[in-house]
């Protein structure tokens, strides 16, 4: 049996969205910073069969768990980041970033000869021509361990919800994802998982645990059909509260124990791009939870956020004030 999640009501959002501004936000993960270098090509290079960007501005935003936390803040909610970089200049310019949205950087701990996870993306005439990565995806050195867990255990100690991104870009092992569950636990805070290949089957006792389709089928080895029964065994063996299974243009699936298959469609009014659309999810669904919003109700609230940020291009957030223009157009017409 699937149900449809039902909508929320103009004035159970504005419930929601208002208690979501007292909320305390701790993010733990894998931060980046995502640049983009603008401008135009009207040429080709005489040198190879490449096109010449002649380059007229720069953009540099958080990405990764630093996105997640942009969104948080962009919410209005508070967020604090627990994360590395490196003594470099990209290091330098993501702790700017971040301080320009007011996103707390007391735990973003500086690893010495290891570099900011930098993506630089060139764009021309709105379109993607190529994306440079820099980074590096080994652990974290041991004698930092330490000082990282302390700091994510000393800001979830007063946090309201506990969001985990995970990258597979070093900061979060098997130990560090079940001393982050533990502490969540230890204060009686939701916490939500946004995982990726490396520590998939880390996270027994999530409250949240959000896969694509994609990283869901990787990590099983199988194709969902998106049966309720299959779904429910792979939560099962997650062992986590909740899996919000996200399937791009389909929406979004949400399994949870003793329930119904639930979902929400996709709403999107027009896809410019998609990249961000998951870190949009993981910051709404977050903050919703951490208001005191009920798993369902977050779940969809969660996808009418991610349905504005796909309608813009590049690295970007989403703002209240959007979500209830989307919610007018979606719910306010029924």
């Amino acid at each position: 049996m699937i149900d449809i999640l039902a909508p929320l009501s103009r004035d159970r959002l504005l419930e929601i969205l208002g208690a979501m501004r007292n909320v305390q936000v701790v993010v733990v993960g894998d931060a980046m910073l995502d640049r983009y270098l603008i401008g135009d090509a009207d040429r080709v290079s005489p040198e190879a069969p490449v096109p010449v960007v002649t380059m007229e501005s720069e953009v540099a935003v958080p990405g990764g768990a630093g996105n997640v936390a942009a969104n948080i803040a962009a919410l209005g909610a508070s967020a604090e980041l627990v994360a590395v970089v490196g003594d470099d200049s990209a290091g330098d310019a993501l702790r700017e970033a971040l301080g320009a949205r007011a996103i707390a950087t007391s735990g973003l701990l500086t690893v010495t000869g290891r570099p900011t996870t930098t993506k630089t993306r060139i764009v021309a005439q709105g379109q993607q021509i190529v994306r440079i990565d820099r980074e590096v995806t080994n652990p974290v050195p041991d004698r930092h361990r330490d000082d990282l867990h302390a700091a994510a255990h000393h800001a979830i100690a007063e946090a309201d919800v506990v969001v985990v991104e995970d990258y597979d870009k070093g900061v979060i092992d098997a130990m560090f994802a079940r001393a982050l569950i533990d502490s969540a636990a230890e204060q009686g805070v939701p916490i939500v998982v946004d995982p990726k290949r490396r520590h998939f089957f880390d996270y027994a006792g999530a409250t949240v645990f959000k896969p694509n389709r994609r990283e869901l089928e990787a990590a099983f080895g199988t194709h969902f059909m998106g049966d309720d029964a299959d779904l429910a065994a792979a939560r099962e063996r997650l062992a986590v509260d909740h899996m919000l299974l996200t399937l791009g243009a389909d929406g979004m699936a949400l399994i949870s124990a003793g329930a119904a298959l639930r979902r929400t469609p996709s709403n999107a009014r027009e896809v410019f791009d998609v990249s961000g659309a998951g870190d949009t999810v993981t910051a709404w669904l977050g903050a919703a939870l951490g208001a005191g919003a009920e798993i369902g109700e977050a779940a969809w609230l969660a996808n009418l956020a991610a349905g504005v940020k796909v309608g813009k291009r590049g690295t970007a957030t989403v703002a209240t004030d959007e979500v209830l223009l989307a919610w007018d157009e979606a719910v306010g017409d029924e």
